[in-house]
């Protein structure tokens, strides 16, 4: 714990996938280094349009990677920050247990009148599902059943409260300590889609902060991948 004075509060875009993990990741970080993390949620591309902007935020934890290098290339980031915090999976998922199978065959039998997924332009996990179905010789005969989700946490909204019967979702938001919390679900295999990688990287306005160079170092140890590992990430 820092002395009184020098601890610091750093803002913070988050990709709404990982919501859950950050929060706890967040809650550890104050109270081991004193610092404060400021935590905003939403989808990645919208992040990016408010960074390039002037947004004051001063991390951003991105659901891609491509994002992050971007920013640094067009001189919105701190060159050399940039990192792999997490490596995200993609889960098709249903609130009732028995409705989706483990090999994923939901999908063929097409029982269902829609399908939730996460705007494929701005949300990666979206794109990660448009590539899936494009793998696997269903997206063209189930695209009109789209129900299309701002970013990932409205996808898994829409699953929730019925205007989907089931949807791409991140693993993270339905499994915890490796534990499916209530429905069905298929893991995605990761050969149906590009990895998921989610970089880390300071923006410009957290150059000098403290905070914002403490929390990169703390999503590299033992207690954020705790985290990881218990929402259902690798590293």
């Amino acid at each position: 714990m820092l002395a009184d004075g020098q601890a610091a509060e750093v803002a913070v875009a988050v990709a709404s996938n990982f919501t859950a993990p950050m929060q706890r990741i967040a809650a550890d970080f104050e109270r081991d280094t004193g610092h404060k993390a400021t935590l905003s949620f939403g989808a990645t591309g919208k992040f990016y349009a408010q960074i390039s902007h002037g947004a004051p935020f001063e991390v951003l934890l991105s659901a891609d990677d491509e994002t992050p290098a971007r920013l640094e290339n067009e001189g919105h980031a701190v060159k050399g920050s940039r990192f792999t915090y997490a490596i995200g999976r993609l889960v098709l998922w249903s609130p009732q247990p028995g409705r989706v199978d483990a090999q994923g065959a939901v999908l063929a039998k097409a029982d269902f009148n829609r399908l939730a997924i996460a705007n494929p332009k701005t949300a990666p996990y979206g794109a990660a599902a448009i590539e899936a179905l494009t793998q696997l010789g269903e997206l063209t005969r189930l695209q009109g059943r789209f129900v299309q989700g701002e970013n990932i946490a409205q996808t898994h909204q829409f699953v929730i409260s019925g205007n989907a019967e089931l949807g791409f979702v991140a693993r993270s938001q339905v499994f915890k300590d490796g534990q499916l919390t209530g429905g069905s679900a298929w893991i995605v295999p990761a050969k149906l889609h590009s990895p998921i990688r989610q970089d880390a990287v300071i923006l410009n306005k957290g150059r000098a902060n403290p905070a914002a160079e403490a929390l990169m170092q703390y999503l590299r140890g033992d207690k954020a991948k705790a985290a990881l590992r218990a929402f259902g990430y690798e590293y």
